[in-house]
């Protein structure tokens, strides 16, 4: 598989992806819960069935983990190489009115995320990145520019969730980063942020899905960064339920180990 040609072609179906959702928006949608209580609607499903068939088109074979189709119970045997795919992350954040939630498609080898792309689609921003070949953000003019982690500063800017902002997070920065700047963010820009530089770490003390975080993982990979789990290994991807306990991303340097501070 050919990761770099697969760039241009995936990163047009997010952007499609992303005006499916944006003329949802414009004229009204309905919020439905799922199985677990969490937003669903019209634009994740759309988005989703756009990205699937761009999928089926340019990587036929591979596997596909797609939010939408695992809460339905459709969830293909896994090989060595599978695409994990969130049409919409941040639903709460778009369901609100907010504008910080993203398309995502994330590639993972031997559970490792090789390739990503964020799409931010009332930003019209794509981040996109191949581990190995670099990062790169397109600007809604088309403009790229290369993505590449910041060395640390005096000061450490430290991004969290709007939406899941837990008190577990707050007593591990309470501890270990008493003095960073906190901004939050909605979505996987978080881990945008920290690849273009204009952030330095991104602790999650709560669970999240594989398919909220593979490309955003990817793309921070791909530009110097990395992302390990409480235990302070690599975050590896093709767990049981796709679920993540908990992560730290960083722009590369060593932060303090979440374990201690992970609820039960």
């Amino acid at each position: 598989m050919d990761l770099a040609a697969l760039l241009d072609p995936l990163g047009a179906a997010c952007r499609e992806a992303g005006e499916a959702i944006r003329a949802v928006r414009s004229r009204g949608f309905a919020v439905e819960r799922k199985g677990d209580l969490s937003p669903v609607t019209e634009a994740d499903r759309a988005a989703e069935a756009i990205i699937l068939a761009a999928l089926a088109r340019h990587a036929p074979g591979v596997p596909v983990v797609a939010e939408e189709e695992a809460a339905a119970g459709r969830i293909p045997d896994l090989a060595e190489a599978f695409f994990l795919v969130d049409p919409l992350d941040g639903t709460r954040e778009f369901v609100r009115g907010g504008d910080d939630y993203t398309v995502n498609i994330g590639l993972v080898v031997a559970g490792t995320p090789v390739l990503g792309l964020v799409l931010a689609p009332e930003q019209g921003r794509l981040w996109a990145g191949v581990v190995g070949l670099g990062a790169w953000v397109e600007e809604a003019d088309g403009k790229r520019s290369v993505l590449k982690v910041r060395s640390l500063g005096e000061r450490l800017s430290v991004v969290a969730s709007k939406s899941h902002m837990n008190q577990a997070t707050r007593d591990f920065l309470a501890a270990e980063l008493p003095n960073a700047e906190l901004v939050s963010v909605g979505s996987s820009l978080k881990f945008c942020l920290l690849a273009e530089g204009s952030a330095d770490y991104y602790p999650r003390l709560s669970p999240t899905s594989e398919w909220d975080t593979a490309a955003g993982h990817a793309v921070l990979l791909a530009a110097g960064g990395r992302v390990e789990g409480p235990d302070g290994l690599p975050l590896g991807y093709g767990k049981p339920g796709f679920l993540n306990a908990g992560f730290a991303a960083s722009a590369g340097w060593d932060g303090p180990v979440l374990a201690t501070y992970m609820p039960d």
